[in-house]
């Protein structure tokens, strides 16, 4: 068994805040004997305003919350799964990017969000990622003390196909935090989850933003970790933000895709 922590922010504006927030999550995950700790999508900032946001998205090198998060994640001795900061491109675009950190501080790993949040919902919110951030292209695979995990980001939940791709690398857990509108997450959040987890008999982790955030938007919170058939192991719920831990149990894995080899079983279906 392999002791995982769940982090549940409300981030805000202010970057030097939420790496605090970041980094005192980091010791106390490393002294409850987690192995790897799990954060949300824009963990760094989160922040509608983009002509405010734009003075503190960076280059990842310059990136002061990475900075933090990679010296915290090596005094711990810990690994972590940054969910996503906001990052500058050398194309002038934004990035909403994953991080992989070992033990020593090291990215091991990059994932940019492939699929962009532009959506006009019922209750009025209307929302446009690709008009600053750039998509990304590729999957994001790596191996952890965990076993192999894979990368998405939020809105990529609702994307079947990148969940296929994930399953053919035979991922064990897939990470997949979130800053999911409160309506979107009432209707769709733990039944999609559920069926990602099922589809590729993996452990889902979603770290997930909660309650109202200084830019005026209300995130549905819920963070969850879902077993391989698909039973909820936590779930943080929607009023809080803190820390919890679950447990993953690499044989439970083996045992499911045992009973049930759907990914064995899969076959291309001609169009």
């Amino acid at each position: 068994m392999n002791r995982i922590a769940v982090l549940q922010m409300t981030s805000g504006i202010d970057p030097g805040a939420n790496a605090q927030v970041l980094t005192g999550a980091i010791g106390a995950a490393e002294m409850g004997g987690a192995t790897m700790v799990f954060t949300p999508e824009m963990s760094g900032l989160l922040d509608g305003e983009r002509a405010r946001a734009a003075q503190s998205i960076v280059p990842e090198e310059q990136d002061p919350v990475l900075a933090a998060v990679r010296d915290a994640a090596a005094r711990a001795g810990i690994w972590v799964a940054l969910g996503s900061l906001a990052v500058a491109r050398e194309d002038g675009r934004w990035a909403n990017r994953s991080f992989v950190i070992d033990s020593a501080g090291s990215i091991v790993a990059r994932y940019d969000k492939i699929h962009m949040f532009d959506v006009d919902l019922a209750t009025g919110e209307s929302w446009r990622e690709s008009a600053a951030y750039a998509p990304g292209e590729a999957l994001g695979v790596v191996d952890t003390p965990l076993g192999r995990l894979g990368l998405a980001v939020c809105y990529d939940l609702r994307f079947p196909a990148l969940f296929e791709a994930l399953g053919r690398q035979r991922c064990d857990l897939i990470a997949i935090p979130a800053a999911f509108t409160a309506p979107t997450g009432a209707a769709h959040w733990h039944v999609m989850q559920r069926a990602r987890a099922i589809e590729a008999s993996a452990y889902v982790v979603a770290a997930a933003q909660v309650g109202r955030h200084q830019d005026g938007r209300v995130t549905y919170g819920h963070s969850l970790v879902v077993g391989p058939w698909g039973e909820v192991l936590l779930d943080m719920g929607g009023e809080a933000a803190g820390l919890s831990f679950a447990e993953i149990d690499p044989a439970r894995i083996a045992e499911v895709r045992a009973q049930l080899p759907s990914l064995a079983n899969k076959r291309v279906i001609p169009i």
